[in-house]
Formats: structure tokens, C-alpha cells, sequence
């Protein structure tokens, strides 16, 4: 994310007024509630996650330990847990 310089987007009067609350500070300003996007909308991420999740609950389901699970997709074991518990209820 980058930032853009107030003074080319807003008025003066705005500058002066956000100023008597955050003087010289970056500031976050969301995207409307409309504008925004599901995380993994752009990428892969959500795919890659997804079938990395059916992948464990399919070892799991075939007699693989969740600790080795853990140790092999570098998780935790509660997180494995998480993973087969969401996966069984699909």
C-alpha cells in the first residue's frame, strides 16, 4: 500500500482540521464497507490454502498422525485440529 500527499487530494480546509487531530502522523483511512474485497481475492492464497486443508484431512483421514501432520505442513497441532474439524463438517 502506498500513501498519497493530502494536499493533492483534499482541501485545504480538511488538511487544517484533520491536523488539530493527528499534526504530521500517518493516518489509515478504510475503504467503504462496498468497495471492499474478500481476503484472497486477487491471489491464489485462498486456493492454495484450501487444498492444502482437504491434502491434510485426506492424510489424516488415511491414518497419518496429526503430529506428523503438524510437522510436515508446519503447523501447529491445534491448528491441525482446526483444519480436520472444519473439513469433517463439509
Amino acid at each position: 500500500m502506498c500513501y498519497i500527499k493530502a494536499k493533492e487530494v483534499l482541501p485545504l480546509e480538511i488538511i487544517e482540521l484533520i491536523q488539530k487531530y493527528i499534526d504530521g502522523e500517518y493516518i489509515y483511512i478504510p475503504k467503504k464497507e462496498c468497495n471492499r474485497q474478500q481476503w484472497g481475492s486477487n491471489t491464489t492464497s485462498r486456493d492454495e490454502i484450501n487444498s492444502r486443508n482437504a491434502n491434510i484431512f485426506k492424510e489424516y483421514t488415511n491414518g497419518v498422525s496429526r503430529k506428523d501432520l503438524a510437522e510436515k505442513y508446519f503447523l501447529s497441532k491445534k491448528s491441525i485440529d482446526r483444519i480436520i474439524l472444519k473439513e469433517n463438517i463439509k
